[in-house]
């Protein structure tokens, strides 16, 4: 039973009547307060009724709504029972009943005695808007589905009808038995039914009988609403419900991939044959004739209707997508014998040699063969794509579009006696250029402008964000080519040797340079995001599959569609080489063509360095979004990001000694981050970008002039891979020293620091980089690398940061640590021991930090204003050159 019949409840109501002109009446009621100055003589006339709202039981305790109907200026009182109210019934009062619970007895009491009955949250969402309270003949406890007009199908059990309409009307809804443009949304329990049908058809949202359930569980909420796309796109009724699908002619990457679809759109698959199986999904060009008899009730369907069902996001109708079977090799036959034997069969012959002549004739002239479809092996990225030498498409054999995607022109091009080369070679760029601008115009007609339509089935496929970054500039590419087209066309048409091809590359040069750089900049960027999106969101995978198999693609996927202008200028560049090979020193045009082949290189240089800025300016984003706390005055036009390295604390000064710390190495400044040891939640966009959480915590961003000396540390048995920096803060007065191990085998640690040092150099203005670096000893700084990756050494930095939180939750006075170690050295100095004295007598000592409070030292904090000078003759320089 797909339809409802008509249910009636205890009251003796029709619970799935049209509830309109019972609603009409909080219209009339709210007309009452709007035009009550245009009946005061007949309210003169008529008795005053006021109205009053009694609290029962524990909606009298409530100190929210005493004050929510202080707010609407209505009278109330508090009572227990109904009895106790003996003018209920009075002619002078309206009574409106509070009842904070529809499951007690009073709240069936009172629905019998026919008394209006209003919920706790009515009364709140009235005083939040400075609405009086509505006038209601049913029970209504929130409005949580007000102005919703729901419709009923598929459901079987009358009881669990019972239930869910009386919920939509406690919440505000209205009913409608029969499906019309009015109702909002359709409750559905089957996909099969004429109401389904028409809710898909014209867009109707249509959801499971779990959203009515959740809803109520939400009454209290006052400002809930269940129409909220994101709460009820959880309750949505999937395409492939109630479905059982089977795959047949697929490869099997391509049934495997169909089939996971099929779960995650609420369906099952089943072998090829199954007698339970509802649809039969055929793939048109492999499957000529079905392996068995299909059964009446099974639905045999192209693969359109698979990929069209998830797009829609509701379950498409199987008639426009039947599977016909293709006439019999027999039937064929037969129909072929009893042609020839007619006896207009000389007539049909000559007719089809005139036409195969005409069709040899049109090879000349038409364009390039069908390209064959590109194998998997060719990347898409861009990295030499704009390197003229190294270009595909200058060979005919590749060709520029399959021949499906070729529109003719409207003028022929008219085939000369003799075809000199110059004009073979014009030819295919014009053959080319007019290929190209069928391949952008089917970009945009058959992808961009459906993802752009409003009102789309089942809501926008993509954010316009997304679309933007997708497409870019094409269709401003798309107009400059078109112009290109229709100039070529008619030098075509009006050929002559002395008519001037370059002049035409010359005349929108300055548009080419205008409209490439910012899709060949973000075409990486649109890559990813038709990857991820495709990931992400079904409906665009569906869209794309369809779109695929068309005809006007080429079996092509719309990233290998989109990679095209990237290869464009390179091609014809090549193409304008060959022209001018082919073209007389005396010819005027041999001049222009070299100035044309000069200006595409000119525009394809300015891409290139384009791109370059534009992906230093990525990366620069991607270091803020990472670094949690990254300062904002990182970001600067001057600046730009040249290494990035992966290591780990061997002090304890920036950060704990063990921590993960990562270093960004800048033209002119260093930003140390750390390792987070709690990470954030996702970050979404209003467009539904998900961004990953930052994983790093910034410590110091250090200017490079900051640097004082590179130490590279020996390598030794019980140091690998270490290095450290002598460093020398603005409001220091000694040097410290911070002190690294390197994690990854890429850079190498002699060429890492060649890099600092060279761009310490140039900030300090020194010629002489390789003065920097000074190769010492592990034991002379006192750093061993020895223990970093022991049990001991982890469980051993576990505990002192407990101990450090410990420290800090219990501490009434927070200390900071350079105060602290004044305070120490001031208090050394009063004891006649100064730091300077401290420092020549022994070299090497540590300052006093909170650490050696405990009798611990630290190699943390290592005084160096003299090891250098006092013992530079233990400190082999490294004399290697610079990179």
């Amino acid at each position: 039973m797909a339809d409802n019949s008509t249910l009636v409840s205890e009251t003796g109501r029709s619970l799935l009547a049209d509830s309109s002109v019972l609603d009409s009446k909080i219209i009339e009621t709210s007309k009452e307060n709007v035009f009550r100055a245009t009946i005061l003589d007949v309210e003169e006339e008529m008795p005053q009724i006021e109205t009053r709202v009694a609290l029962v039981q524990e909606a009298g305790k409530r100190e929210e709504l005493l004050k929510a109907l202080e707010e609407i200026k209505t009278p109330y009182i508090k009572t227990d029972t109904i009895e106790e109210l003996g003018d209920s019934d009075s002619p002078e009062f309206e009574t409106i009943f509070v009842v904070p619970d529809f499951q007690a007895p009073i709240f069936s009491n009172l629905c019998k005695a026919d008394c209006r009955v209003i919920g706790p949250p009515v009364v709140l969402h009235c005083a939040q808007r400075g609405e009086p309270l509505p006038f209601s003949s049913r029970p209504l406890y929130c409005a949580s589905m007000l102005n919703l007009v729901l419709c009923f199908t598929g459901f079987r059990k009358k009881d669990e009808l019972v239930k869910l309409v009386t919920l939509v009307h406690h919440m505000g809804g209205i009913i409608r038995r029969d499906f019309s443009s009015k109702v909002t949304h359709l409750v559905a329990n089957s996909t099969h039914g004429d109401k389904f049908r028409i809710a898909v058809s014209l867009g109707i949202p249509i959801v499971k009988a779990e959203w009515i359930y959740k809803a109520w569980e939400k009454r209290n909420e006052i400002d809930f609403c269940a129409a909220d796309d994101d709460f009820r796109n959880q309750f949505k009724v999937p395409p492939f419900q109630d479905c059982m699908l089977s795959f047949l002619g697929f490869s099997d990457d391509e049934k495997a991939n169909m089939e996971e679809m099929t779960e995650m759109q609420g369906g099952h698959y089943l072998p090829v044959g199954d007698e339970r199986c509802t649809h039969l999904v055929v793939e048109e060009s492999t499957v000529k004739d079905l392996p068995f008899e299909p059964l009446k009730k099974l639905y045999v369907v192209k693969q359109e209707w698979f990929w069209g069902s998830i797009q829609m996001d509701a379950r498409a109708g199987e008639s426009m997508y039947l599977f016909e079977k293709s006439e019999s090799p027999d039937f064929k036959k037969s129909v072929s014998l009893l042609s020839l034997n007619t006896p207009n069969s000389n007539r049909k012959r000559r007719r089809l040699k005139e036409t195969l002549a005409q069709l040899t004739r049109e090879t000349d002239v038409s364009p390039f063969p069908p390209r064959k479809r590109p194998s998997a092996e060719h990347s898409l990225s861009i990295g030499s794509l704009l390197d003229i030498s190294n270009t595909p498409e200058s060979s005919t054999a590749n060709g520029e579009t399959p021949k499906s995607c070729a529109r003719p022109s409207k003028n022929s091009t008219p085939l000369p006696l003799k075809q000199s080369a110059r004009w073979q070679v014009a030819k295919e760029l014009y053959q080319t250029e007019s290929n190209y601008v069928d391949i952008l115009t089917t970009i945009i007609q058959l992808f961009q402008v459906p993802l752009e339509k409003e009102g789309q089935l089942g809501g926008p496929i993509l954010a316009q964000e997304e679309i933007k970054t997708i497409f870019g500039s094409i269709p401003d590419i798309l107009d400059v080519h078109t112009k290109i087209k229709e100039d070529l066309e008619d030098l075509m048409i009006n050929w002559t040797e002395s008519r001037s091809i370059g002049d035409i590359i010359l005349k929108y040069s300055k548009d080419l340079l205008k409209t490439y750089p910012p899709f060949v900049n973000f075409f990486e960027m649109s890559k990813e995001t038709i990857t991820r999106c495709e990931k992400q969101k079904p409906r665009f995978h569906a869209f794309l599959k369809i779109n695929q198999a068309k005809p006007e693609c080429g079996r092509q996927s719309l990233a290998e569609l989109l990679i095209r202008p990237v290869q464009r200028l390179p091609s014809v560049a090549l193409l304008l080489n060959d022209i001018k090979k082919h073209t007389a020193e005396e010819n005027p045009d041999k001049i222009t063509l070299e100035r044309a082949i000069e200006s595409l290189k000119e525009v394809m240089t300015h891409i290139n360095e384009d791109k370059r800025k534009t992906e230093a300016q990525r990366q620069f984003f991607d270091v803020v979004y990472e670094v949690d706390g990254c300062p904002a005055n990182l970001l600067s036009s001057h600046r730009s990001l040249v290494q990035r390295l992966e290591t780990v604390a061997l002090g304890d000064d920036i950060c704990d000694r063990g921590e993960q710390v990562t270093l960004f190495l800048f033209n002119d400044c260093l930003e140390i981050a750390r390792k987070r040891h709690k990470v954030i939640g996702v970050f979404k966009s209003p467009h539904g970008h998900t961004r990953p959480p930052a994983s790093l915590k910034h410590v110091v961003l250090m200017p490079l002039s900051q640097i004082k000396k590179v130490l590279d540390i020996r390598e030794t048995e019980d140091c690998q891979k270490a290095f450290a920096l002598v460093v020398r803060p603005p409001t220091e007065l000694n040097n410290k020293l911070l002190s690294f191990q390197m994690t990854t085998e890429d850079p190498r640690k002699e060429d890492w620091l060649k890099m600092l040092c060279r761009h310490v150099a140039n900030t300090i203005c020194k010629a002489d980089a390789e003065n920097l670096i000074y190769v010492v000893d592990p034991d002379s700084v006192e750093v061993n690398t020895k223990d970093m990756d022991s049990t001991l050494s982890r469980a051993s930095r576990a505990i002192k940061k407990t101990s450090k939180k410990v420290t800090r939750a219990f501490s009434f006075s927070k200390t900071p640590k350079r105060a602290l170690h004044r305070a120490l050295m001031s208090h050394s100095a009063t004891e006649g021991r100064s730091p300077s004295s401290s420092n020549q007598s022994y070299i090497g000592s540590r300052l006093t930090s909170t650490s050696s409070l405990a009798g611990v030292p630290s190699p943390s904090l290592v005084s160096l204003p003299s090891i250098f000078e006092r013992r530079s003759h233990t400190l082999s320089r490294s004399t290697t050159h610079l990179i």
